[in-house]
């Protein structure tokens, strides 16, 4: 026979999501009140590590910078995937291992698309 789950089952989440929300809302309220109100010109200077500003920080940034970022987190989230499939190596058999040798082929087939557009290259 299967378990019904009632009402009463969900009420310690109830109380969890409470509670994190009582946390939330008490800490905003509490900095809120809390927080010294100095404003000086110094205060609202933007401070960077130690550094003191030098110059405007909107200056146009090249497309291949973005472009590498964006590479990059596509191909290292890839490897993301190659966990499960090495946790469970030996359940997987054959099977398993095809798998993974076509998804590796969709990544290089990617890879090999953006390096003959020329995406990789930082000058030309």
């Amino acid at each position: 026979m299967e378990a019904v789950s009632t009402s009463k089952d969900y009420f310690p989440l109830i109380i969890q999501f409470l509670v994190a929300g009582g946390f939330v809302v008490f800490t905003l309220f509490v900095t809120h009140i809390l927080t010294p109100r100095i404003k000086s010109k110094n205060k609202e200077e933007n401070f960077e590590c130690g550094i003191a500003s030098d110059g405007n920080a909107r200056f146009p940034v090249s497309i291949r910078y973005f472009m590498t970022a964006i590479l990059f987190v596509l191909f290292d989230v890839e490897v993301i995937f190659f966990y499960p499939y090495a946790v469970n190596f030996y359940q997987l058999e054959l099977e398993g291992l095809l798998a993974v040798i076509l998804f590796v082929m969709f990544f290089l087939i990617g890879f090999l698309y953006v390096y003959k557009k020329g995406a990789l290259e930082w000058e030309k």
